[in-house]
């Protein structure tokens, strides 16, 4: 059965061949990897086995070893046989893993979209999309060839291919030679790879086989109607790698909108070297917001390290800003903080500092006839302290529509947004200082429904010479289960279901708060919880202080 596409999709498509992708495949990652290491291992072939169903299997082989007649999943005695010479080492894929990610995040310096592809291994396989970004290279050509020749001056086999979809590159790069592929021939460079460029399982590769079906042009000849009942993944790689449907990538390194960037031809590694570049890259970053009228509110921080690795140091702001003298100080905060984890290694030798969660941001008149309100000093004393504190350590009220005392404010991070429209809410009177839990106090009145006449409270008895109250807060019913009759049912027609849940009673949680003072003029809030004349006796709580 053929794909109906829309018009819509087709737009789609024309949309997404626009885009560019470059994929590098090292297949040799792991002995390489570990031979730059560890330099005994250097001149030795080296092979990597890990424990498969109770027996030694071979995980990864250096490119000697396949010459020499060894292959992966060989059993590791048999592999000892043909070659006693190699030398062999446990897989920590763990390890691998964790290393292969700050490689890829190295490569943020040529684009700062870089992704692992982890269909077939966990390491090995990266994708670039360098939409936008190879004229910095002199072209596509010249960007692919520069990667590829750094990549083996440091010893690491490497192939690549550069696409419009990421299947398409990911297929070249893994089947045929290093190439650049075009919009319009890579359709005719797929049909003629092998069906294993799709990255399917075994089973399916091997099925796939039985069928006689060996290219991806063949596979495609053959009803999609019959592939989807048996192979359902084929359809969806065969049209991520044609374009047909978007094959999303997932960044490692923090998405961002603006950057700017310094390269030194002599490595760096002070601190204090790091803070200035960061502060002329804040000036630099400052104006191109400005051009576009934007401001960031997020800021992000990479050093490149000549050992190809990539320290990442990102944080917020409280509002949407582009004054680059704010921006370096918070960075200078937060390097004073992190100062002892500093680790430039042998040295940096690319500083990148780049903005997120961009909106937009009108200039502000600052001279003569301009009004202070105060609120940006304030903003950037909070975007300090939790820069230096931590986001956490840093905390302003918000209000919360609620009517009980203990839900009508809750602390946030200062960082946390800016702050809603203030709650519009009568004048009352409350304390300045709450309890974090009310205590039971005893409290005695003249009659059940007065003034209360005297208090003890934590062993100590206090006379009450004047009050004032009470002031009623009822529960919030909403907060709970219960069940409420808005409309009165009709006698003639049949109860509907109701669940056994309890009935709303008006007086239950009922407060009665009172203002009262004792001899020495000091003032608390007190409250009933209840009501006399009900089944359980009222109890009475201190909830909070008067200045």
């Amino acid at each position: 059965m053929a794909l109906q596409s829309s018009p819509s999709q087709l737009a789609l498509v024309d949309i997404r061949q626009k885009r560019r992708f470059l994929a590098l495949h090292l297949p040799y990652w792991a002995t390489d990897y570990l031979k730059r290491a560890e330099p005994r291992l250097k001149e030795k072939p080296l092979a990597l086995y890990e424990r498969i169903k109770g027996g030694l299997r071979l995980a990864a082989l250096d490119p000697e070893g396949l010459q020499n007649g060894l292959r992966l999943g060989q059993n590791l005695a048999d592999a000892r046989a043909i070659w006693p010479a190699l030398t062999v080492l446990e897989i920590d894929r763990p390890r691998l893993e964790a290393a292969f990610g700050h490689f890829a995040d190295w490569h943020s310096n040529a684009s700062p979209l870089v992704s692992v592809m982890t269909d077939i291994s966990r390491f090995g396989d990266l994708v670039l999309d360098i939409t936008g970004v190879a004229h910095l290279f002199g072209g596509e050509t010249e960007m692919l060839r520069t990667l590829i020749i750094r990549l083996r001056k440091l010893g690491y086999r490497v192939s690549g291919a550069i696409a419009p979809t990421i299947g398409a590159a990911w297929a070249v790069s893994h089947f045929a030679r290093s190439q650049v592929v075009g919009d319009d021939s890579f359709a005719a460079l797929l049909d003629a790879l092998p069906v294993a460029a799709l990255r399917l399982e075994e089973s399916q590769l091997l099925t796939l086989g039985q069928m006689g079906l060996k290219t991806i042009g063949q596979v495609r000849q053959y009803p999609r109607k019959s592939l989807h009942t048996r192979f359902g993944q084929i359809l969806l790689r065969m049209d991520q790698a044609f374009g047909v449907i978007e094959e999303r990538m997932a960044p490692r390194l923090p998405l961002v909108d603006y950057l700017a960037e310094q390269r030194f031809a002599d490595p760096i590694s002070l601190m204090d070297d790091v803070l200035r570049t960061t502060h002329d890259l804040s000036v630099k970053l400052s104006k191109t917001l400005e051009a576009e009228g934007l401001g960031g509110q997020s800021f992000h921080l990479f050093l490149y390290r000549v050992d190809h690795k990539v320290m990442t140091l990102s944080l917020n702001a409280g509002r949407v800003t582009r004054d680059p003298e704010h921006i370096a100080d918070l960075f200078r905060h937060r390097a004073q903080r992190l100062e002892v984890e500093y680790d430039p290694g042998f040295g940096i030798d690319m500083v990148r500092l780049a903005a997120s969660s961009t909106d937009r941001l009108d200039a502000v008149q600052t001279g003569a006839f301009s009004i202070e309100e105060g609120t940006e000093d304030i903003a950037r004393l909070n975007d300090r302290l939790s820069s230096r504190l931590g986001p956490l350590a840093v905390l302003r009220t918000e209000m919360v529509a609620s009517r009980l005392p203990e839900r009508a404010a809750r602390l946030v991070p200062t960082q946390s947004g800016q702050a809603d429209a203030p709650i519009v809410a009568p004048a009352l009177q409350r304390p300045v200082k709450l309890l974090p839990i009310p205590e039971v106090v005893a409290i005695m009145a003249e009659v059940p429904h007065g003034l209360p006449a005297s208090m003890v409270w934590r062993g100590e008895s206090f006379r009450l010479v004047s009050g004032q109250g009470p002031e009623r807060l009822s529960a919030e019913w909403w907060r709970k289960q219960e069940r409420l009759n808005l409309v009165e049912p009709d006698p003639q027609k049949p109860k509907p279901y109701e669940p056994n849940l309890p009935e709303f009673s008006p007086t239950a949680g009922t407060r009665d708060y009172y203002v009262v003072e004792d001899q020495h003029g000091s003032r608390f809030w007190v409250f009933r919880q209840g009501l006399y004349g009900e089944g359980n006796r009222p109890v009475w709580y201190l909830h909070g202080f008067f200045p």
